[in-house]
């Protein structure tokens, strides 16, 4: 390299950036061994630009500074070895920064491709959702016979009337309702017993018969007595308030004159079926009170007929009024037996004993005490040689136990008939809010609600199998 090329003038755009400097063949210099400038990158998009960083001194070289300077302007009176100089004074040269690498480009919409999974997801969607929700919608409405309801609402109610203690006390009750009942008239609407009562009635086979080509919502002609009462609890639907204690029944069928017959039929057997609880409840409640009192009157029955055989056996009708005459017999002859003594006494006062009259007057005490002898000895031993005694204490004893017998069944009677009131005052009758109508308009099947919720459940069922399956595929 030679001193001209060296000296060669300075770039006026290099001059501008560096300033004035003491000579041009410093500038020369500088400008060779100096770093490079920084490249110029494209714009891309970053918002910071990138800052070139100052590159280290080399490992054991000398720094550039005023001597570096005065170097420099030594080798400007020894051209021939001024560029071997400024080399070995100055840095080396950092390595260029690598290239940021360009962003790529956003993907365009639409320009995905579809995977296998993917599309067997849309083929599960078509055999699973699809074709099931199409052809459950032809069925509903190209093929599911017209249904009609009747309607009807009834409640179980007890009519309690109030006692006269509690009319006094102000808690007089007219009329509750009975959930016992209640709860006990909705298992029965929906038992065989209930299907078999409106089968004899209505023949429920004929009613539910097919007939058009529906298989679901019809009953087959040889369908046994469990099928019908399947079918039976799907076309008859009751709604139970608790809270309330009413039923409301509905009842479907393929003409509204049928729909209406089937809840007539069905409230006429729930009243007769209240009617038996009711008489089955009264019968329960004075049960209790019937067996007492018929006991009481065959207690009473044998105690009379105990006596009566007494006095038949004895021919006393009352023992005690048979012993008042007696005594009074008895009082009589000794009141006459009295008076022949004091005539006696008198007579002889006045007379010997040998005189007739005195021997007259003996006579008749004589007779007289014996009749007093003979009714005393009748207390002794009564009419077959039983003593009368005896027989007045047999009469006793059988008389306490006819009166014992006596106020027995008159206290049963008292109880029965309390029984009898309190069983009449809970009577249980069926109470009809809403006779059964007569429709005008099939309402049944509900084919929207339906065809929504078969969709609605036929489309969870296939996220559910779609998540399960890529949830596998992705495990292995």
């Amino acid at each position: 390299m030679t001193e001209g090329t060296l000296n060669r003038p300075a770039v006026a755009g290099e001059s501008a950036a560096q300033g004035a400097t003491p000579h041009p063949a410093a500038q020369n210099v500088v400008q060779i061994g100096g770093p490079k400038p920084a490249p110029h990158w494209p714009d891309t998009g970053r918002p910071e630009a990138v800052q070139p960083q100052r590159p280290a001194p080399p490992r054991g070289g000398p720094a550039v500074g005023h001597r570096g300077n005065a170097l420099v302007a030594q080798a400007l009176h020894k051209p021939q070895n001024a560029l071997q100089t400024a080399q070995h004074m100055l840095p080396a040269p950092r390595p260029a920064a690598p290239l940021p690498r360009a962003p790529q480009p956003a993907a365009t919409p639409g320009s995905a491709r579809l995977r296998p999974r993917h599309r067997g997801a849309m083929w599960a969607f078509a055999l699973l959702v699809l074709l099931p929700f199409a052809a459950l919608v032809w069925y509903l409405w190209a093929v599911a016979e017209d249904q009609y309801a009747s309607v009807t609402s009834f409640s179980v109610r007890r009519e309690d009337q109030a006692s006269p203690m509690e009319m006094l006390g102000g808690f007089a009750g007219l009329s509750t309702g009975s959930s016992s009942d209640t709860d006990i008239l909705y298992e029965f609407i929906r038992s065989q017993d209930m299907v078999a009562r409106i089968d004899a009635k209505l023949d429920l086979r004929a009613m539910y018969g097919r007939p058009g080509p529906d298989p679901v919502f019809t009953l087959p002609a040889d369908a046994t007595v469990e099928d019908l009462r399947d079918h039976w609890q799907r076309m008859v639907r009751i709604s139970y308030d608790q809270g309330d204690g009413i039923l409301e029944l509905t009842a479907l069928a393929f003409t509204p004159q049928g729909a209406q017959q089937l809840a007539t039929a069905i409230l006429e057997e729930s009243t007769a079926m209240i009617n038996d609880l009711s008489a089955a409840a009264r019968a329960d409640a004075t049960r209790h009170a019937q067996d007492e009192l018929d006991r009481a009157m065959a207690r009473l029955q044998s105690a009379r007929a105990a006596l009566t055989g007494f006095r038949s056996t004895h021919q006393i009708v009352d023992p005690e009024a048979d012993l008042q005459s007696q005594m009074g017999v008895i009082d009589t002859l000794n009141t006459q037996l009295a008076e022949a003594l004091i005539e006696l006494d008198m007579l002889l006062q006045a007379t010997t004993a040998a005189d007739p009259r005195a021997r007259l007057r003996q006579d008749k005490i004589a007779v007289i005490e014996a009749r007093i002898a003979a009714e005393r000895g009748k207390f002794g031993a009564g009419s077959g040689g039983e003593a009368y005694a005896t027989v007045v204490g047999e009469f006793e004893r059988l008389t306490v136990e006819r009166e014992f017998a006596e106020q027995s069944y008159l206290s049963a009677l008292a109880a029965h008939d309390l029984a009898r009131a309190e069983a009449q005052r809970q009577n249980r009758y069926l109470a009809a809010h809403v006779r059964p109508t007569l429709a005008q308009t099939a309402e049944y099947p509900q084919r929207l609600r339906i065809a929504a919720l078969a969709g609605l459940f036929l489309l969870l069922g296939w996220s559910v199998l779609t998540l399960i399956a890529w949830s596998i595929r992705d495990r292995r």
